[in-house]
């Protein structure tokens, strides 16, 4: 252990580097261990640098909070409040895991089910039910029923991160099984469109909540080492809600009333979503922030075993979560502090969008006729199992290739396919093949999609954002996504008619060009990162918290 000293106002500061026995050189743990003696923390060297300790890396300075989105390696730091790190045995300190979380991550992800079911029951609903409540001719209320899911999907998201920070995540998500559940069932037995409408609104006011709160959780209870994995679950469980929607519609055909079977389905997922996180634990990290150690202990060996609860407290520590900064504001997630974070968060929701998706998505069934494949059910089928077939191999990725590169090849890829489908549609010498090069091109960009646009952002964010702002930047960030998808369903058909297809997909390949710029440019990488590592290098704590926290040796 190599120390170095520096008394001054009775402050005590040791950086050195932690081996065990049989380590060899340079593979020691790094450590940042301050404590206070009688006459407290002064002014000088030592407390100008207290807020810069948490980014500091052995051998080299640190290099700012500014830097690091651009920078995909950092030291480890290592910095105790309470827990000295010579106190922590060797070999508690990467016990391996006797617990698993898969199960408790199913539990969430059936939210994940029911954000993709709801979405996607509406289509093939929407004919029947509109004989069935009488505005079989009134387009603008058909257009209520399916646009006031999204309307109350951005409430919800907005709501979801106030609710996780003030209740706690499984509290809420049991909260969420409510207006999922009554919604879908006042949805399911409505005789006329208004309670139809009500029930819509309820569902979306739940599923806006849940697409904030399931990666929120989910990332929140993995391990490092398989957290892009289990984030990825999320995306997965999303498209195989949307499969499931339209797996459910096949028998509409033959019986014209099954719409409301269809419906009436959904309110079992919700109920089995709040019975089983009334047996999950709860988030050990959000339980930490509000001072809850003993609850916070006894989460963490629910979730990895009793070998793995000093190790993990001591990292809950070392990231400065349990410090005296009260929960964030809304107005805080615009503070110089945390706007940097914030806006990347928001601009990968808002890129997603604006690359072309949901727009594919609706005008998929038409460039599948013009292919000859007649059958919408087939089109919506081909599509859904290229965004499941995708998504299951970014799962398979995301912990070996990484967030970031999974994005860059992603928007890049959905670049290209974009330029071909722009291209089929309007250079002569592809008229022969332009059905063909349609339906290549949007399988191409579904994949594309699937492989980083579609997973990545919902699994990035949560692990960027600091402890404190994390539920309502992630709610913040799925607003982005709600108000976005929205005016795009609202506008998209209206661009079309003005500008062409043609014209539109090739503004949708521009905008993923220049997303693949910015992701290079912006997004950090978090791969093999803890959250509280991640968390001490893009949010370091303000000085008045850094001293407050990091000093105290009691």
């Amino acid at each position: 252990m190599m120390r170095c000293a520096v008394r001054g106002g009775g402050a005590h500061v040791v950086i050195g580097e932690r081996r065990s026995p049989s380590s060899s050189p340079g593979s020691g743990r790094s450590v940042v261990r301050m404590s206070e003696g009688r006459g407290g923390l002064c002014c000088g060297g030592v407390r100008s640098r207290a807020a810069d300790l948490a980014g500091l890396e052995m051998g080299r300075p640190s290099a700012g909070a500014a830097g690091l989105f651009r920078s995909p390696r950092y030291g480890r730091v290592r910095a105790t409040a309470s827990a000295d790190p010579e106190d922590i045995p060797s070999d508690k300190l990467q016990a391996k895991s006797s617990g698993s979380v898969l199960p408790y991550v199913g539990v969430a992800c059936l939210g994940a089910i029911l954000f993709g079911y709801h979405l996607g029951v509406v289509n093939g609903a929407l004919e029947y039910l509109s004989k069935d409540l009488g505005i079989a001719e009134n387009a603008v209320l058909q257009g209520w029923v399916v646009s006031t899911t999204l309307a109350g999907a951005t409430v919800g998201s907005f709501t979801g991160g106030a609710l996780a920070d003030k209740l706690g995540r499984t509290r809420t998500f049991i909260l969420d099984a409510i207006p999922l559940a009554v919604g879908a069932f006042l949805s399911a037995t409505a005789q006329d469109v208004r309670t139809m409408i009500i029930g819509r609104l309820l569902a979306g006011i739940g599923i806006g909540i849940s697409s904030a709160l399931v990666p929120l959780y989910i990332s929140e209870i993995s391990p490092t080492e398989i957290r892009g994995a289990l984030g990825t679950i999320n995306q997965l469980f999303i498209c195989i809600g949307i499969l499931a929607a339209l797996v459910a519609g096949l028998p509409l055909a033959q019986n014209p009333a099954w719409w409301r079977t269809m419906f009436g389905i959904s309110v079992v997922p919700s109920i089995l979503l709040a019975l089983g996180m009334a047996v999950s634990p709860e988030s050990p990290r959000w339980l930490f922030q509000q001072g809850k150690i003993s609850q916070a202990e006894a989460a963490i060996k629910k979730l990895y075993g009793k070998e793995k609860v000093t190790e993990v407290m001591y990292d809950l520590k070392a990231s400065g979560q349990g410090s005296n900064e009260p929960d964030a504001s809304w107005f805080d997630l615009f503070s110089k502090r945390y706007w940097k974070i914030v806006s990347v968060g928001a601009a990968l929701f808002l890129l997603q969008q604006l690359a072309g998706i949901n727009a594919v998505v609706y005008y998929s069934t038409s460039v599948f006729r013009s292919a000859g494949i007649a059958s919408d059910v087939a089109a919506s089928a081909l599509v859904g199992a290229a965004n499941v077939f995708g998504t299951m191999i970014a799962s398979s990725l995301m912990d070996k290739q990484g967030r970031k590169s999974l994005l860059i090849t992603s928007f890049s890829g959905m670049a290209a396919s974009m330029l071909l489908l722009s291209l089929s549609f309007t250079w002569k010498a592809l008229a022969p093949y332009s059905g063909t090069l349609a339906v290549v091109g949007t399988v191409l960009y579904v994949l594309s999609f699937a492989l980083g646009a579609g997973p990545v952002p919902a699994l990035l964010l949560p692990e960027i954002f600091a402890s404190r702002i994390r539920a309502k930047a992630v709610a913040l960030s799925m607003g982005m996504h709600w108000v976005s998808n929205f005016f795009i369903g609202l506008y998209f058909l209206s661009v079309v008619n003005k500008f062409g297809i043609s014209t539109v997909y090739l503004g949708f390949a521009s905008v993923c060009a220049l997303a693949v710029l910015y992701i290079a440019g912006n997004v950090v990488e978090t791969k093999g990162r803890s959250l509280e590592e991640i968390e001490r290098e893009l949010s370091p704590p303000s000085k008045a918290d850094a001293n407050a926290f990091l000093v105290s040796d009691q």
